[in-house]
Parts: C-alpha cells; structure tokens; sequence
C-alpha cells in the first residue's frame, strides 16, 4: 500500500510538471477555430502545420542557432571564469574570502529592471547592440555569482589532503586545478552548466532590451513578436515552445546522472 500510495503520489507530481508542455504540445496539433473550442481537449484531426509555420513564415531556425551561440558561450566562459575564482576562494591561501564570496554575490541581489537601463547605455556606447556578444558578456556576469557559489562548496568537499599531494609530487597550482580538483568537481560542474546554459536560454528581459535584429535575437524575444495586430497565432506560439523546450528535455535527460549527483553530494557526506 505504501508503495502504491508512493507511486500514485509520484504521478501526480509528474503530470503537475509536464502539464503545461503537454498542454503546449495538444494545442500545437490544433487549427482554427479547435485552439479556442473547448471540449474537446484533444484535436480532432491532429497536424504539424504549425511546426511547418514557424519555420516558414518566421526566421526560426536563425534564432534557435543565435541561442544556442549564447547559451553555450555563456556556459563556456560561466565554467573557466567561476571555477578559477572558486578554486581560489576555496583552496588557495586568500585573504578574507567571506568578504569576497559576499561581494560577488551581492552583483546578483540587484532585480535586473535596475541594471538593464546603465546596462544599455554601456552596450551602446561599446557600439555593441544588436550583437551577441552583448548577450554572452551580460549574461555571464549574471551567471558568474551562483557558479562562484556552488563550485565554492564543491571545491571545499574535497579534503585538502589531495590538493596538497599534487602539490608535494609536483604539480603547479594550475596543474593541480585541472588535473586533480576539476576531475573531482565534474556532478559540481555539470550541475552548475546546466543551470547557467537554461538561464540563458529563457532569458528575455536583456535580449528584448538589447537586440532589435534578426541576425542578434533569441528565442524569447522571436516568439514574443509573434503575435499580429489583428490576431494572435495561438498555434504557432504552441510549436515554438514545444520546439525549444525539446533541446532542454534532452540535455536533462543525457546529463540527468551528473546533475543528480551534483545536486545530492552534500546530503550524502557528513
């Protein structure tokens, strides 16, 4: 009984997360007057006319590249600029790093409506609006704080010990960061990637505020203008959503085992 209750409870949790794709994903199949008819939930003659639209009659494909550019540069430069600042932080023999660790973090206290306007007055003045450098440089900035933050407490799990003996055989600091604590950290590294890699595949506000272009927009920003004067195409918001949420799921899905095992590794050791 306890394992049936467990199961059924499990479901429940289940269809709540992947109710709203799933409610993407029937809307998606409709046409017409079916996206505004209910009952019946489901479409009486399922098709895939709108995934075929929206690469038809909106330059999707360019977007999906342009945020796929971001999102992994931005991870990229996330990772070697937040591992070097955490090793330091961790391991090496600094100054009042508690000072440090809170003035990074507070870089991400501040709601980013306040930043966007100086934001854009810099970005402008760099002559670098309606680029994704743009996006990459301002979203990693937003990034580095929480990936300081977890691979700090990743770095600081590994006993000293080890980082001492590579130093005692030889190694260089630097060699003693790649070859023996990045190896260690990797559920540290795959679980902080996949965070910064979603962040910047959602993010809207920055994008909105500095690209005008289709050769610099992302995803949010290309679905957002989807909507006309006279109408709103319901179904073709529906396949975008669908479509971009389909490299998420497999990434999850590829990388689940480290990201579950970066996420539990201080449940787990005393």
């Amino acid at each position: 009984m306890r394992r049936f209750t467990f199961y059924i409870l499990l479901f429940v949790v289940a269809f709540y997360c992947l109710g709203p794709l799933l409610w993407q994903f029937i809307t998606s199949l409709k046409l017409g007057a079916e996206l505004t008819r209910l009952p019946p939930i489901l479409p009486d003659a399922p098709t895939v006319e709108n995934y075929i639209s929206i690469f038809k009659a909106y330059p999707f494909l360019r977007v999906i590249i342009n945020s796929f550019v971001v999102a992994v540069s931005t991870t990229v430069l996330s990772l070697v600029l937040g591992s070097l600042a955490a090793f330091a932080l961790a391991k090496l023999d600094v100054g009042r790093k508690g000072l440090i660790l809170a003035f990074v973090l507070s870089a991400s206290m501040f709601p980013p409506i306040a930043t966007v306007s100086p934001l854009y007055i810099i970005i402008t003045a760099l002559e670098l609006r309606n680029t994704l450098t743009a996006l990459i440089i301002t979203y990693t900035t937003f990034s580095l704080p929480l990936t300081i933050w977890v691979l700090t407490s990743f770095f600081r799990k590994i006993p000293n010990e080890i980082y001492l003996a590579a130093r005692v055989d030889g190694c260089t600091v630097f060699q003693s960061f790649y070859k023996i604590i990045l190896p260690l950290s990797a559920p540290g590294l795959f679980a902080t990637a996949i965070l910064v890699f979603i962040f910047s595949w959602n993010e809207f506000l920055f994008a909105l505020t500095f690209t005008a272009t289709i050769k610099s927009r992302t995803i949010p920003v290309e679905i957002a203008l989807f909507p006309g004067i006279h109408e709103v195409p319901w179904g073709d918001i529906a396949a975008a959503s669908v479509v971009v949420t389909i490299p998420l799921i497999i990434l999850v899905f590829a990388l689940q085992r480290r990201i579950i095992e970066g996420l539990t590794v201080g449940a787990v050791k005393g």
